[in-house]
């Protein structure tokens, strides 16, 4: 009752509507910011619009969804995505984005980093150091509920992402200002040798993968990625500190995950009869190992090129 009382006091008392606006969204959960989660939406889009990659689906749709139906997390959500380059990590970072706020990715409280854009200058690390820590700061100052995405962590200079550590843990609630409401997704390809040796065993031993059980990567992913010194999160504190909540496997796709692919995108131009162009662009990748050829070296990322060279 004096949530809504204090609601209906921000609305009709301007010129200080919007300063007590801001103030309430940080320490409160019936504040908007833009915030407007569709967990069922974001669960249809995973499995409808994801392919081959049943261990992302459940984690993302699990962890998401249990962080949301929280009322007072204990600690931010962080997931990081790992596997080869057109798997799908960047894809379902994009959906989080698009079912948590109503203006979707063009929302102001959904920020994205890419190492090589805004931390382009090793020498500076210390500098950068300082400004994303203001930025985060700020940001979750004004929006307790943001998400912060970090493409290519495989291109962070190391030590650098580490300034986020006072922000993850779980007593860190600072001038009124909720940190434990953010969500945090790290992207990179790091990893992917340690998870596309699991996937090839197993489509060796003749094993569905759906069979592949993230208790068999997620310990050796974390090993990986910790002890990998072209990785932004090299002998990282977060990772010693088990600060992030699940490291997510992104497995290599077949032939048949890459046709879906093409399928999809052929239907979003209109084109959905044309299986002869799926089969080309399907037959026109590149797979590996050079014995069995099982997935595709560059997952789905060239598809949309393709598509036209076949059009």
């Amino acid at each position: 009752m004096l949530a809504t009382l204090f609601v209906l006091f921000l609305f009709f008392c301007n010129p200080v509507c919007c300063v007590f606006q801001k103030l309430y969204c940080t320490i409160s959960d019936s504040c908007d910011c833009d915030f407007k989660p569709n967990i069922r939406d974001l669960e249809w889009d995973l499995y409808k619009n994801v392919y081959g990659q049943h261990l992302a689906q459940d984690i993302v749709s699990e962890e998401v969804g249990r962080f949301l139906h929280n009322k007072s997390p204990s600690q931010p959500l962080v997931l990081s995505f790992h596997g080869s380059s057109g798997t799908g990590k960047t894809l379902v970072s994009s959906m989080l984005g698009n079912h948590l706020y109503g203006s979707a990715m063009s929302s102001p409280y959904v920020h994205q980093f890419v190492p090589t854009l805004h931390f382009p200058l090793p020498h500076r690390v210390q500098q950068y150091r300082e400004e994303l820590k203001d930025w985060v700061q700020g940001n979750l100052t004004e929006c307790a509920r943001s998400v912060f995405i970090f493409d290519e962590m495989e291109k962070m200079p190391p030590g650098l992402i580490d300034v986020l550590e006072p922000f993850l843990g779980p007593s860190h609630v600072v001038f009124r200002t909720n940190y434990r409401k953010a969500i945090y997704l790290f992207i990179s390809t790091a990893g992917e040798e340690v998870i596309n040796k699991v996937a090839l065993e197993n489509r060796q031993a003749g094993r569905e993968r759906e069979e592949i059980k993230l208790d068999n990567l997620q310990e050796a992913i974390a090993q990986a990625v910790y002890n990998n010194n072209t990785s932004g999160l090299f002998k990282s504190n977060i990772i010693q500190q088990k600060l992030i909540t699940r490291f997510v496997p992104f497995l290599p796709l077949s032939r048949y995950h890459v046709e879906r692919c093409v399928h999809s995108q052929l239907c979003q131009r209109g084109s959905c009869s044309r299986n002869d162009v799926v089969e080309a662009v399907g037959g026109d990748m590149n797979y590996t190992p050079a014995k069995g050829k099982y997935f595709s070296s560059t997952g789905c990322k060239t598809v949309p090129a393709k598509i036209n060279f076949f059009l």
